[in-house]
């Protein structure tokens, strides 16, 4: 015979089961699942069978904004989807009350939303709030029609479990969607930064051989020439790779380009093949064919050249193009800093430098690299390798540097995402943020290694900003946008922990540099700003000039070799080479080594 002690322990454990037989379902349901409302609806199932119940909802809270939302409903009117304020309803009496709620009637309610005649057959009510992080993110609430259904606090601890999943379950969701939005931001980056380089490459060639042929009143021609860049930049605007690459190799089309340079400007081409050409993937052939394309553009309208020979070499890991030319050359330095090299428009100039950039970014997105070589009246080599494997398209494989924009102004964002986009590959703006109060929330989120801001901006400054961020993150690196160098908030930010400086006509390769400096975790202080800052140095009177001796010290330096070797190509101690840095660092007024390379030599 059994007794009564053996149907309760049987009921015990048979209760004990399905406690766990619904975690184990639920622990299955959040691996690898980020869909919220069918997690949310399994979770809410789970509790309700092991309550005894058949009617219960799930919320989402946001405190911040006084408002929860239904997102499940099950044995009640449907009311998901909905927001309402969290003065009402039982979500927002757990809010108040920051602890599990427990109802004999749902009479009991303030402001409840089950209407009649339904509302009169729910009796007993329980509530618990969702926390994640010490927050109340939501709510579990589970109704009963047994009038003589009473809620307890083991039922409370119970319902608390499968708000602990729920917790998980909303997190992930959120987690993941916010991972999404990062990857689409990212890759709409960089699909802009293609459009711009293919825009720029088949625009300027075209229009440099329309500008040649009107030279040379060749109307017919002229037209031609305009109808071909039209084509190629509606393709390009549709994401569809260069037309001479339709059917042809990477060689013909390379070809077929040559015969325009022949044609339009009436210069001498050869075309090398060295090894066995292979059959090179669609992103490769695109990319080394813009980069070709681009220098013979620069040879047709920038080099005075007679003669212009193409090579393409197929190594064993890599293809290498190259392209070489007889004319007038340039000091790329001088390029690079901005300076109109001879017989060159300032609108030349500006197309040159992006071209040269677009080269650079094009052989990085492959994992590649690009080596421009050139001497006034020498002429130009152009060198770009990628490998035949590269890793990822668009660098997937290579981490970039991910910087955070903050700015009140959408137009100000907006430009300094455009110019670091543009100028730097190995840039990603992952955000942008126009309430500088959000930047430190923003932050931990992101995980940013730069956080690029203004020092004058209402409410909340970049000295302020910068004290949050460190706060926070004793590593944050931020780099500030300033109008003056003497504006004393300058300094306050420096002490206060700010790496960069940057003033507001700052050009994008300069803001480049500062960002990517201080993403390496130097400081550098753009060139503009210490030429205004340092026109003084101690006690107020002119800088000194550098000697000889110091000047050979600063472009080794420059050219990032050690205190060793700089002391070896120099044939002096390096304590002499110490010596010299101090006196360099006197003189300019530069805070570090870091700094010299961004500095005019006085």
């Amino acid at each position: 015979m059994t007794s009564t002690a053996d149907f309760t322990s049987t009921g015990v454990t048979a209760t004990a089961q399905r406690r766990l037989d619904s975690l184990a379902a639920m622990a299955n349901d959040l691996a690898g699942h980020f869909e919220l409302v069918p997690l949310l609806e399994r979770i809410l199932r789970h509790s309700m069978e092991l309550l005894g119940c058949d009617s219960g909802s799930v919320c989402t809270v946001d405190e911040a904004a006084g408002t929860y939302t239904k997102e499940v409903d099950l044995g009640v009117v449907c009311e998901a989807g909905r927001t309402f304020p969290l003065a009402e309803g039982v979500t927002g009496a757990v809010v108040r009350a920051r602890a599990p709620v427990v109802l004999d009637e749902y009479a009991q309610v303030p402001g409840g939303h089950i209407p009649e005649p339904e509302r009169s057959a729910l009796h007993g009510v329980i509530g618990v709030p969702i926390r994640w992080n010490g927050a109340i993110i939501g709510a579990c609430v589970v109704f009963s029609r047994d009038a003589g259904r009473r809620f307890g606090d083991d039922d409370a601890r119970l319902l608390e479990l499968f708000a602990a999943h729920a917790a998980i379950a909303i997190t992930n969701a959120r987690l993941h969607a916010q991972a999404a939005e990062r990857a689409s931001e990212a890759a709409a980056a960089a699909e802009r930064e293609r459009v711009v380089r293919d825009v720029h490459d088949t625009v300027g060639r075209g229009l440099a051989a329309v500008l040649l042929h009107l030279d040379a009143a060749e109307i017919p021609a002229a037209r031609a020439a305009t109808r071909a860049a039209l084509a190629e930049t509606r393709r390009t605007v549709l994401g569809l790779g260069p037309a001479l690459l339709d059917g042809r190799s990477l060689g013909e089309a390379v070809g077929l380009e040559l015969a325009w340079v022949e044609s339009t400007a009436g210069i001498a081409t050869r075309l090398v093949t060295v090894g066995e050409p292979r059959v090179l993937a669609p992103e490769v052939a695109r990319q080394l064919y813009r980069i070709v394309q681009e220098a013979l553009t620069n040879v047709v309208a920038h080099a005075g050249a007679r003669t212009v020979r193409a090579g393409l070499v197929y190594g064993d890991t890599s293809v290498t193009a190259l392209v070489e030319d007889d004319g007038r050359g340039f000091d790329p330095e001088a390029l690079r800093r901005g300076e109109l090299p001879s017989g060159r428009s300032p609108d030349g100039r500006a197309g040159a430098a992006l071209g040269l950039r677009g080269l650079v970014a094009r052989a990085r997105h492959l994992g590649g690299a690009v080596l421009v070589d050139s001497t006034p009246g020498w002429g130009t080599r152009v060198r770009a390798e990628v490998p035949y494997a590269p890793d990822g398209v668009g660098g997937a494989g290579r981490e970039r540097w991910r910087v955070l924009v903050v700015h009140p102004s959408p137009v100000v964002r907006a430009g300094l995402v455009r110019m670091l986009e543009v100028t730097e590959p190995d840039v990603q703006v992952v955000g942008e943020i126009a309430d500088p109060a959000q930047a430190v929330e923003a932050y931990g989120l992101l995980h940013p290694h730069v956080v690029l801001t203004a020092l004058q901006m209402p409410h909340v400054d970049g000295v302020q900003l910068t004290s949050y961020l460190r706060s926070a993150d004793p590593h944050a690196a931020v780099v500030l946008v300033v109008d003056s160098v003497a504006d004393d908030r300058v300094r306050e930010a420096a002490s206060g922990g700010a790496v960069g400086f940057v003033t507001r006509d700052v050009d994008a390769g300069g803001l480049a540099r500062a960002v990517v400096a201080a993403a390496r975790g130097d400081q550098l202080v753009a060139a503009d700003l210490f030429a205004s800052g340092a026109a003084t140095s101690d006690g107020g009177g002119p800088v000194q000039r550098l000697t000889p001796r110091e000047r050979q010290v600063r472009d080794l330096l420059e050219e990032g070799l050690p205190y060793k070797q700089v002391a070896s190509r120099l044939g002096i101690s390096i304590k002499t080479v110490e010596k010299h840095v101090s006196a360099v660092l006197r003189k300019t007024g530069a805070p570090s080594r870091a700094a010299l390379t961004a500095l005019p030599l006085p």
